[in-house]
């Protein structure tokens, strides 16, 4: 569907409304998980709810994720594994990491955080109280709490406590975003949520400047619309997949060097609905990219360097923080230089960074790198001669990844964009209030629409400052407010 064929049409100029369906307090577009906590706080508020899913069942893109959210302040995983952990700390730490933070937003998230991950557990969501102890993309284990962000790495440990606050769903590998959405779908069903499957939401209604209902399409066949009494939300994903809002908004992540993390349907059909109605955008250039050079966590220990022979960001920071670094070099290239020490042979899982080649000496690996000459052996002589104080006054890499690289033969391996595998998707979305109430450009709130998830721009702006679980923390907390606050509408 292109971009021109969603709108908006008016009560009056309504074809048929659909005898299906008829009406609803809540209409929800999207059943992801910010659509699901949606429904089920919407419904646990007495409205009845209707949610339209475009697929045959619910997920969304939170049905392929491990399924880490990013919570803290005392969580009871958090206090059973001795991890202590404060709601102004968590603040500290996403204020510093969000481009353009919203205060109000991530005060509320830290300081409801502990209630928001008791909420989840007593609507089924299963989380075990252990800890996964290395660092890693994410866990292959049923381990609950993870290192997710940059919580040690310089300059946010200065001012936050570090304390690890991603926290997995209780399920071995990385079907802990299906196992979540099992549970939250099974709790919508009990409290009789509506699902009408393979629907697609093409439009929106509007009377006397308010939003009252939408228009959808079952298997391309027209169903009319249904009335919505209280509000639509709009939960309809990332725009990952449509090539056209990628060119505006995200012309590199056309670059086939990228591999986009979607499902199906994220193709922005909720950005261009609100946008539609006079919603504004923002934020649409922010993404998470990454091709992580760990596990295994000793490649850590590493640096990382530049066509100039140059390092360019701490290693030890989090995945996505560090490969964004790398497309901001000359030609998007970036090597991590490794010794015999902490050179891993073990074929590689996440990034995928080739193997250059092995060399006997720093000059042998600069000249056939073609890095200027003298400049690696510059960069690692000033590198290893801190390093082995245990210091590193230009980046501030931890002192737990610090030592020398002066175990010779040296690993070179290729992080660039086109040779390692890069992954990313979208953040940018629709202007909301702490509530989802979806804004127009003057900040003003549209009557009756909503947007959570993937389409609203909330705490998660860009990847530099992303940790794992943001997306689905915020998505469910935020999705739990803009449905109780809907109901009350």
């Amino acid at each position: 569907m292109s971009k021109s064929e969603y709108a908006v049409i008016e009560a009056g100029d309504v074809a048929s409304w659909s005898a299906e369906t008829a009406e609803a307090d809540v209409v929800i577009v999207g059943l992801g998980c910010a659509g699901v906590c949606a429904a089920i706080a919407a419904r646990e508020a007495g409205a009845d709810v209707l949610v339209f899913e475009r697929a045959s069942g619910g997920g969304g893109v939170t049905g392929l994720a491990a399924g880490h959210l990013y919570l803290g302040g005392g969580t009871r995983v958090q206090k059973a594994v001795g991890i202590e952990d404060t709601p102004d700390d968590m603040f500290t730490y996403l204020m510093m990491n969000t481009p353009e933070p919203d205060e109000t937003k991530i005060r509320l998230y830290c300081d409801e955080s502990v209630e928001h991950f008791d909420w989840l557990v007593e609507r089924g969501v299963p989380f075990n109280d252990t800890m996964y102890k290395g660092k890693h993309v994410l866990q292959m284990t049923d381990e609950c709490l993870i290192w997710s962000g940059n919580e040690e790495v310089y300059p946010f440990r200065e001012k936050a406590k570090p304390a690890p606050r991603g926290h997995k769903v209780a399920q071995v590998g990385e079907l802990g975003g299906a196992k979540m959405m099992e549970c939250l779908q099974a709790q919508a069903e009990s409290l009789g949520v509506r699902f009408v499957y393979d629907a697609q939401v093409h439009g929106l209604v509007r009377e006397d400047g308010r939003i009252v209902g939408a228009s959808y399409r079952v298997y391309g066949e027209e169903k009319g619309s249904v009335r919505a009494r209280k509000g639509v939300i709009l939960a309809a994903g990332q725009f990952t997949a449509n090539d056209d809002m990628l060119k505006e908004y995200l012309p590199e992540m056309l670059d086939e060097a990228y591999t986009r993390q979607f499902s199906t349907y994220d193709d922005g059909a909720g950005h261009q609905l609100g946008k539609a109605a006079g919603g504004a955008l923002k934020h649409m250039d922010g993404a998470l990219v990454t091709a992580s050079f760990y596990p295994p966590e000793r490649h850590i220990k590493g640096i990382l360097v530049n066509k100039e022979g140059k390092r360019y960001v701490a290693e030890d920071s989090y995945h996505s923080r560090s490969s964004l670094f790398t497309t901001q070099q000359t030609d998007r290239a970036g090597w991590l230089i490794l010794d015999e020490k902490t050179y891993a042979a073990d074929p590689p899982m996440w990034g995928a960074y080739p193997l250059v080649d092995a060399f006997e000496t720093v000059e042998e690996m600069e000249k056939a790198l073609e890095f200027p000459t003298g400049s690696l052996q510059e960069t690692m002589s000033k590198y290893n001669e801190h390093a082995a104080k245990g210091e590193d006054p230009d980046f501030h890499k931890g002192p737990k990844w610090l030592t020398p690289l002066d175990n010779p033969p040296y690993a070179a391996l290729d992080g660039s964009v086109g040779q390692a595998v890069y992954m990313a998707f979208t953040l940018g979305g629709l202007d909301v209030t702490i509530d989802g109430e979806v804004r127009d450009a003057e900040g003003t709130q549209i009557p009756g629409l909503y947007a959570i998830g993937g389409c609203a721009s909330n705490i998660a702006q860009d990847g530099t400052g992303y940790s794992s679980g943001t997306c689905i923390g915020e998505s469910t907390f935020f999705g739990r407010r803009a449905g109780r606050h809907s109901a009350a509408s």
